[in-house]
């Protein structure tokens, strides 16, 4: 009974539809199903099948989005199930802080970035877009995240990229926090200028280069 419900759960995140999805996550939680299950094995598997089509161009961004609304319905009413029993929370791989810099209003790309590092079972602060530095190093040093990834969408404004690894760096904490690049007019080049840890020309890649420097996954595998 569980496979159904799980499988109903899935496919209603594939829809996007997150009245179904708080229902099924309800009928879910009646029948005593464990929150972890549900989350994994019907929520996760959901949205990953969504990232998968996104990727081959099947889905598009709007279906990405709905999708990953829809989880997080779903999802936000599992925490709290398992915070009321005082039971174990969700494990995360890892702790990142997403923003577009100062000056900078774009924030699709950094979104879609946000949606698959959730699903891939990230913990995502997202900032927002126009961030100044100040912030930025702020967030960095109250939430101690493993990873910064910092947005730029055009080339006026990602010279605050290198702005806030200075920043970070007169703090004390850039050694404390891996920094990853993306946006239009980045390149593995600029990265590599201004010291960042890494390059994200899109999302997926802005994924397998985040598990790449916490060592989830090896270098020779992330271009596979």
């Amino acid at each position: 009974m569980s496979e159904k419900i799980y499988e109903k759960l899935s496919e209603a995140v594939i829809k996007g539809d997150p009245d179904e999805v708080k229902e099924t996550v309800m009928e879910a939680l009646g029948m005593g199903i464990d929150p972890i299950d549900i989350l994994r094995k019907g929520l996760v598997k959901g949205v990953k099948i969504v990232g998968e089509k996104f990727e081959k161009g099947e889905f598009w961004l709007p279906q990405l989005i709905m999708a990953g609304n829809a989880m997080s319905v779903g999802s936000d009413i599992v925490r709290e199930a398992i915070e009321r029993a005082g039971g174990r929370g969700v494990e995360t791989i890892g702790r990142v802080v997403l923003c577009t810099v100062q000056g900078d209003i774009h924030d699709i790309g950094k979104n879609i970035v946000a949606t698959l590092l959730k699903v891939e079972g990230f913990e995502v602060i997202d900032l927002g877009k126009d961030v100044p530095t100040e912030r930025i190093v702020e967030k960095v040093r109250e939430l101690k995240p493993d990873i910064l990834g910092l947005s730029a969408l055009l080339t006026t404004t990602m010279i605050r990229q290198k702005e806030v690894i200075k920043a970070l760096e007169k703090e004390g904490l850039r050694e404390k926090v891996k920094v990853i690049i993306g946006g239009a007019p980045t390149s593995e080049e600029w990265a590599m200028e201004i010291g960042a840890d890494g390059w994200a020309p899109d999302a997926p890649s802005a994924v397998r280069k985040a598990k790449e420097l916490l060592g989830i996954l090896r270098g020779a595998e992330s271009d596979t």
